[in-house]
């Protein structure tokens, strides 16, 4: 070993190479020692999270490394069915053993010449079997005759395969996969075996770590080890990730194309606007902080997308668009990162998750979200849904240069391919040349195929079928259409080996409209190729519709705050119109990621309100209890106005609203693109621990289901009693009971000397709606007072039971 060490240093030295070089080579030893024993680290955690679930909860291990029921709460713990596959883990490995012999050791040495010595000396699939950490079912959003299961498969397996390559050993001792595997039972039959496929897929590229063994160590080698675990990935993404599938008949005679390459859902036009408020990410020497150079990630599923960079601005504007082609909703969700531009590593500046199910819903979502994994920032996103019809009255031409249709190719197989292009070209004078040519034996073999399809200026390739003359490649393939009366589909089938041409065809995109569905499904004659040579394909046209938004629900956006007058309505119809005052336009403007309060309709008097001018106009809280009370003046007969209790202030006046805040709301977060939406009055449960009112605070609650959090926004107090001669210092904590640990309490800043601070702070509690439909939201307004001061600290508190209120539609009160 000694001399192991020592060998290289005197051969650097022998050489008269210079000490750089050892260096170098040491560094290299020590990353590649580092990356191996992190692989041990994260193999021996997750065998230790395997063995005692409950114990690794307990300790609080990461996020990442706890199962999904621990998170949501509707998906479901299968523990029987992890028993029956401990059971028959045994009986399984002994099958894949059986297989890699027999199936894929031929077909690897049957790949290349420098393979045919290839054989597994060794294959164990070890005491760990994969493991089902939860399963999610879906019952509402899908078809009747179908069941789709959510599968959230860990496998943290002791395996251990080994294969010799002329006198190499190469091996793998360990695997880590973590992923979300998408089951579909379809359809549903009413005799046995009452489902005729099963489809597999994952959801998104599944986590792969694998522990390497023998020469295959070298994969660990920095630099190396990142292209060699990308390149496996995408060799898995190519054959199990969205849109590609599994599909397995269970009964005789099933069709399985349609299930195998079902059409799109829709397409999701992103429109990525502006940013605001992003962290400062360049530095020099490690104190002076300058700006960054924002960019964008947005991904769905596989498809990656990459906006251009913002030079130094931490307030970027790209008006950039990005169109994705959706498979399965519900399911994928749109992902945007945003990153600082650096010439070594590029900083994380924060993400964004929004579920595609609340965008097809909503149609069109126009709003400010708050990036999360970050202090600060937020992201402006326009979100459109784009339905697929065959209506050829939705193909006309877009002004702005946007996609009109999707044209989806289901490339099926060849027939007839030619062994090499000299069969076709010259005919008996390339005949008589290539005899002559010392590569006749390589030419004569069965061609290796695959297909270039090319729409516009995006090209995409197929798979490649080795050795064959009829190959089939059973794979599907999605374009985005500008003009489908000009455009056409360009196919080319070129050989892997020789790099040529073994036919070519073009499609004009106009012979779909003639059908009325938009579909062709035939055989194509090719060019340049054998006379009787074809390559089958099934062509379907879908133009894009842009859905208009709900006109029940109202759009939101960051001019959807404009003021407007207002309308009063009485229970007998009478309506008395009131133009919006001159003060209240000196009320503060909103924050662009808040929206305003269009209309409030009040149980306790029976009143309606509601926005006379398009536009949407805030009607503040302070404001409809002015106009009920000046109407309860008017009309007597409806009674007097509920007594306040004592000691408690009156409400302002209008004169009193110019000094006030229009309270903003938290729609920008929700999942309808509404800037405003209807407030009722909650039946709060006030603790205050005296019959004297301690004060009022002004609450904005809402569930965000974009966000899949709770939003509670922090207005404001008025009022409040002090507790001693020299002032209070308030703030406002919160509580999501029963959760009472310090870590998730929230908490605003601390105003100074005031009886009537604003805050208007925003604050998210990440929990599903289920969930949060068993808390109770506490709140309770403190004194920043001293440390060893005798004043009272609690100024007052309210707790509001979230089971009895309309979280999606929100409220907002005093």
């Amino acid at each position: 070993r000694a001399l192991l060490w020592l060998g290289p240093v005197y051969l650097a030295g022998y050489l008269g190479l210079s000490g750089s070089w050892v260096l170098l080579a040491l560094a290299l030893w020590l990353c590649w020692g580092l990356i191996r024993r992190g692989k041990r680290d994260r193999l021996a955690a997750a065998f230790a999270l395997l063995e005692d679930e409950r114990e690794a909860v307990c300790r609080g291990l990461a996020a990442r490394h706890l199962p999904a029921w621990v998170h949501f709460p509707d998906v479901e713990r299968v523990e029987w069915l992890n028993k029956v596959l401990i059971q028959a883990w045994p009986y399984f490995g002994t099958i894949m053993e059986k297989t890699f012999k027999e199936v894929l050791e031929p077909k690897i040495r049957a790949k290349s010449v420098h393979l045919k010595t290839c054989t597994f000396t060794k294959i164990h699939f070890g005491e760990k079997c994969p493991r089902i950490n939860g399963i999610k079912a879906y019952t509402k959003e899908i078809d009747r005759r179908q069941v789709t299961l959510d599968l959230q498969i860990c496998y943290i397996g002791d395996c251990e395969i080994h294969m010799d390559i002329s006198k190499f050993n190469l091996g793998v001792k360990g695997v880590q996969l973590y992923g979300t595997l998408r089951v579909i039972l379809e359809p549903l039959l009413t005799d046995a075996p009452f489902v005729g496929a099963v489809t597999l897929f994952f959801m998104q590229k599944p986590h792969l770590e694998i522990n390497w063994a023998g020469m295959s160590n070298l994969l660990d080698v920095p630099g190396i080890n990142v292209m060699s675990d990308s390149l496996i990935q995408d060799f898995i993404a190519a054959r199990l990730v969205l849109p590609n599938r599994i599909t397995v008949p269970l009964k005789k005679n099933m069709n399985i194309a349609h299930l195998r390459f079902p059409v799109p859902q829709g397409v999701v036009r992103v429109h990525l606007l502006e940013a605001e408020n992003l962290v400062q990410k360049d530095n020099f020497l490690g104190a002076i902080r300058g700006k960054s150079d924002p960019y964008a990630l947005l991904r769905v599923g596989t498809a990656q997308f990459r906006s251009r960079t913002v030079s130094r601005d931490l307030n970027p504007i790209w008006n950039e668009t990005f169109e994705f082609v959706v498979h399965e909703v519900p399911g994928q969700d749109l992902e945007v990162d945003l990153y600082d531009e650096d010439p070594d590593k590029d900083d994380f500046m924060g993400s964004l998750l929004i579920s595609l199910v609340d965008v097809m819903n909503d149609r069109t979502v126009d709003e400010w979200f708050p990036l999360s994994k970050t202090t600060s920032g937020h992201l402006h996103l326009k979100l459109e849904w784009l339905s697929l019809v065959n209506n050829q009255e939705n193909l006309h031409e877009d002004k702005k240069g946007l996609s009109t249709a999707i044209l989806i190719v289901y490339l099926d197989s060849a027939f007839n391919l030619p062994k090499n292009h000299f069969e076709y070209s010259n005919g008996e004078c390339g005949t008589k040349k290539i005899k002559n040519n010392k590569y006749l034996k390589k030419m004569e073999r069965e061609p290796s195929s695959f297909v270039l399809l090319t729409v516009g200026n995006k090209t995409q390739k197929s798979k490649t079928c080795n050795f064959s003359k009829d190959p089939t490649w059973g794979q599907a393939f999605t374009f985005f259409v500008h003009s489908a009366h000009s455009q056409s589909l360009h196919i080319e089938i070129k050989d892997k080996e020789r790099d040529s041409a073994l036919g070519t065809s073009v499609v004009c995109l106009s012979h779909l409209l003639k059908d009325p569905n938009m579909t062709l499904d035939q055989r194509f004659q090719l060019d340049h190729s054998s006379s009787d040579s074809f390559i089958k394909m099934k062509l379907v046209l879908r133009a894009l519709k842009v859905e208009e938004p709900d006109p029940q629900k109202v759009k939101a956006g960051v001019n959807a705050s404009k003021p407007g007058p207002v309308r009063a309505t009485d229970k007998a119809g009478n309506q008395q119109k009131f133009s919006s005052p001159p003060q209240v336009s000196k009320v503060a403007p909103m924050s662009k990621d808040s929206a305003s309060l269009e209309s409030l309709p009040k149980k306790d008097s029976g009143e309606d309100l509601e926005a006379k001018d398009s536009s949407g106009a805030p009607v503040p809280c302070e404001i409809v209890s002015s106009l009920d009370e000046a109407e309860g003046k008017q009309n007597p007969e409806h009674g007097p106005p509920s007594t306040l209790p004592s000691g408690a202030a009156a409400m302002p006046t209008l004169p009193v609203l110019q000094e006030m805040r229009v309270a903003p709301s938290v729609t920008s977060l929700g999942s309808l693109p509404s800037s405003c939406f209807e407030l009722s009055s909650s039946n709060l449960d006030i603790h205050n621990g005296t019959e004297m009112p301690l004060g009022e605070i002004q609450l904005t609650v809402r569930y965000a289901s974009i966000r899949q959090s709770l939003v509670v926004l922090v207005n404001g107090c008025r009022n409040l009693v002090p507790s001693s001669n020299r002032g209070v210092d308030p703030y406002v904590r919160i509580y999501l009971l029963p959760d009472r640990r310090w870590t998730s309490r929230k908490k605003t800043s601390v105003k100074k000397k005031t009886l009537n601070p604003q805050y208007d702070e925003k604050f998210e509690f990440f929990e599903s709606l289920e969930n949060v439909k068993k808390r109770t939201l506490d709140i309770a307004v403190k004194n920043n007072r001293p440390f060893i001061s005798q004043e009272r600290k609690e100024l007052g508190k309210v707790r509001i039971d979230l089971s009895q209120e309309d979280l999606i539609k929100g409220f907002a009160q005093w």
